[in-house]
């Protein structure tokens, strides 16, 4: 087992647990920095159960016994402070979930930052800031991304659209030309509709910038692969920070179109900020 996936492992099997063992899950998960100091005999009795439940979780999450588990954690806490107190339980207070759903947040968005590579960055921003047209293609939770990205982009004085509907992304795909570029955006990178429109659009001539997990079918097909990836599963306890994550690269692409563009594109974001001006309500 990896160390960072100790807690992931955890919250996976949480609900399937026996009662004894789900009580050892929850105190760990609760407490993992106290949990590295202590005795086999200290978990058991904080927990309320006994030494060989804590030997049978410790095996049901991937490893040999107490001993190995603690360096697991503690590896794990090392490379990332915050991770191992992030799985949300139903027992959580709500300033308990406010403090986890926070830290997963921000834990994820620093691994994307340190391990997204720069040079896909950049020839991504060099590729949308030369594009008349950038569309973003996007399902579920990801075409909500496409949307905010498309509302980022029309500013910056590109033909922009988001498409979330199947057989518009295969139509706009179809209509694409040789220099336009399609982002498309995907927190599996299996989405097979996806790839079909993907396929499409290169066919065209288009660039494709894919978001998506590293060696996933949506980075492997993408002209450009952006790899965002996310340790999170599908407890329905667990924020899914890969869509923040996804966001936030979509700034990071805004932001570096908006600089190539120059100060001719800070006078048109001038503008278009006054003329928001006259929509709201003045301060009293």
């Amino acid at each position: 087992m990896k160390p960072a996936e100790v807690t992931q492992k955890i919250s996976e099997q949480l609900s399937s647990m026996r009662k004894s063992e789900r009580k050892v899950a929850e105190y760990i998960l609760a407490n993992p920095d106290e949990i590295i100091h202590m005795r086999i005999v200290d978990l058991a009795t904080e927990a309320q159960v006994s030494e060989p439940t804590v030997v049978r979780f410790c095996r049901a999450v991937g490893c040999s016994g107490f001993q190995e588990f603690k360096l697991n954690l503690a590896q794990q806490l090392a490379s990332s402070p915050s991770f191992g107190q992030i799985a949300v339980t139903e027992t959580d207070t709500i300033a308990e979930y406010k403090r986890k759903v926070f830290d997963s947040t921000v834990d994820t968005l620093l691994k994307v930052r340190d391990r997204i590579d720069d040079r896909a960055l950049e020839a991504a921003v060099t590729a949308m800031a030369a594009s008349k047209r950038v569309e973003f293609f996007g399902f579920g939770a990801s075409g909500a991304v496409a949307a905010d990205a498309q509302h980022k982009f029309f500013r910056l004085q590109l033909a922009t659209a988001a498409h979330s509907d199947h057989h518009i992304q295969n139509m706009s795909a179809m209509s694409m030309q040789p220099g336009d570029v399609v982002v498309a955006i995907s927190q599996s990178g299996r989405t097979k509709a996806l790839l079909r429109s993907m396929s499409m659009a290169k066919e065209q001539g288009a660039l494709v910038v894919g978001l998506a997990p590293s060696g996933s079918p949506v980075a492997q097909q993408a002209s450009i692969p952006l790899e965002v990836d996310v340790e999170e599963d599908i407890e329905i306890y667990t924020p899914l920070s890969s869509r923040i994550a996804h966001l936030v690269v979509i700034d990071v692409l805004a932001i570096g179109v908006a600089q190539r563009k120059g100060p001719q594109l800070q006078e048109h974001l001038l503008k278009l900020k006054q003329g928001l001006y006259t929509l709201r309500e003045d301060k009293h």
